[in-house]
């Protein structure tokens, strides 16, 4: 398994071996941009601590998880103007990348406004 958390992608991302258009970062978590932005404003949540599921995380990582998903769910709908989000964890054959993470979709299916990602990043990351 020590294999798996040197090939993944997001600790390379928290590690700063890969640039991402990180929102948010502190001492546990790590927000930043999917590189899939087919929904304007779809951002990934990951612990900074490898856990390869959601089923791994104890009770404390996933009570400020959603702390933080709250407020950076506010803010999305807020700056990108959309009415509703959708929170999501995929797991299993779903799960792309194994090092759990929360998608936050904005609109989910019910628009595809396919912005650009640097337009995405430029709106969430101007101070009000």
């Amino acid at each position: 398994a020590r294999g798996d958390i040197m090939d993944c992608l997001f600790c390379k991302i928290k590690n700063k071996e890969i640039e991402a258009k990180i929102l948010y970062e502190d001492d546990d978590f790590l927000v930043f941009l999917d590189m899939d932005q087919s929904y304007g404003g779809h951002t990934l949540i990951i612990p900074k601590k490898h856990f390869t599921t959601y089923k791994d995380l104890d009770n404390i990582t996933l009570n400020k998880m959603f702390l933080l998903a709250s407020k950076i769910s506010d803010e999305i709908m807020q700056k990108l103007n959309k009415k509703g989000i959708s929170l999501q964890f995929n797991y299993g054959d779903t799960q792309v990348v194994k090092h759990v993470h929360l998608h936050l979709i904005p609109n989910y299916e019910l628009e595809k406004d396919n912005m650009d990602i640097n337009e995405v990043y430029h709106l969430l990351k101007e101070e009000n």
